[in-house]
Order: C-alpha cells, then sequence, then structure tokens
C-alpha cells in the first residue's frame, strides 16, 4: 500500500514523515530528493535553463527561487525539470520497498495534489494546523518575509481542499506526543 503524505508549508509533515519513519516505516522524502538533484543530476539541467543559479556544481537554492518564485513560466519550465526526476526516484525506491517484501510506503510529496501524483497512491494522508500556527512557524524561518510566505501559499492548494481529499488528517497543533498519537492510529488501521 502506498500512502501519500501531504500538507502546505509549515503544517509540520517532515515532523510527520520522521514519525513513520521511527515506527519502521519506508518514508519517500521528494524535498531531500530534490535537495539531493540539486546537487547531482538536476544541476547542468538547471543551469542551463537558469544560467548563474549554479555554483560549483550545486544550485543555489536561493537564486533559483529568486528566479521563479513569481515568474510562472520560469516556475513550470523548472517543474518540468525536476518533477520527472523526482518521480523516477520515487519509483525506484517503491520498488525496492516492494523487493523487501514491505507492506507499507509512505510518500512524502508536498505538492501530492497539485502534481496529480495522489493518482499514484492508494490513500492520502494531510498534515494540518490552523493557519496562525502555521504562519508563527513560517515566519520563524531564517530569511522568510510575509512576501516569499504569501507567494509560496499561492502555488499550493488551500488546506482545507487537501483536508477534503484526504482519507486520513494528523493535526500538529497540539503538540508532538498528540501528532505521534495520530500517526499510532493511522498505522493501527492500516495494519487492521
Amino acid at each position: 500500500m502506498i500512502v501519500g503524505l501531504t500538507g502546505s508549508i509549515g503544517m509540520g509533515k517532515t515532523t510527520t514523515s520522521d514519525m513513520f519513519r521511527r515506527a519502521g516505516i519506508a518514508v519517500h522524502d521528494s524535498d531531500l530528493t530534490v535537495h539531493e538533484l540539486y546537487a547531482s543530476s538536476a544541476a547542468e539541467l538547471i543551469s542551463k535553463a537558469f544560467p548563474g543559479v549554479v555554483e560549483q556544481g550545486v544550485v543555489n537554492r536561493t537564486a533559483l527561487a529568486g528566479r521563479v518564485l513569481n515568474n510562472e513560466s520560469a516556475l513550470r519550465r523548472l517543474q518540468m525539470i525536476v518533477h520527472p526526476l523526482v518521480q523516477a526516484h520515487r519509483e525506484a525506491f517503491i520498488d525496492q520497498v516492494r523487493l523487501r517484501g514491505a507492506a507499507l510506503c509512505i510518500v512524502d510529496i508536498p505538492l501530492l495534489f497539485e502534481t496529480e501524483a495522489d493518482r499514484a497512491t492508494d490513500m492520502a494522508l494531510v498534515v494540518t494546523a490552523p493557519a496562525h500556527v502555521q504562519k508563527q512557524r513560517v515566519m520563524s524561518r531564517p530569511g522568510m518575509t510575509e512576501a516569499k510566505f504569501q507567494a509560496i501559499l499561492s502555488k499550493q492548494m488551500p488546506d482545507a481542499q487537501k483536508r477534503l481529499r484526504a482519507h486520513w488528517i494528523i493535526d500538529t497543533s497540539s503538540g508532538l506526543k498528540c501528532a505521534n498519537r495520530q500517526v499510532d492510529g493511522v498505522l493501527r488501521a492500516l495494519v487492521r
């Protein structure tokens, strides 16, 4: 069974993914894969499409964000480079998990619904928190501005819509213990 895990920026998706990992579940992390690709096979492709954003063979994420964040055509061009590479990496990961005989795999995909990657999953899990908690978390990140936060949000499906499409919802606003209990509940339901 492949469960797609998603959530908007600042919702606690990475922390929730780590909870599944600690429970022994195989988790593919799309964000981590992008970081790896930016330091390897994607760097040359991105350099050709966006000259000047690659330094010593590694994509400078800040420079790249400055070129694509408020430019729809540039963002689409970047996505056409990166999304197929991430998808291929994810599919290879799932194949390895199947070969090991695991019954469950989590695929952590920030844009699960936006990219229609949910079509390749059996169920969807959405990590959520109230908007004020989300904003507080995101605005505490180094280099974050209100304009950048709003630009990122504008590229993501609203949280309420994601929750409507979820099989499970994990609310991370009440702390780690509460979120971990919710993860345990999802795992018990999946085992049944």
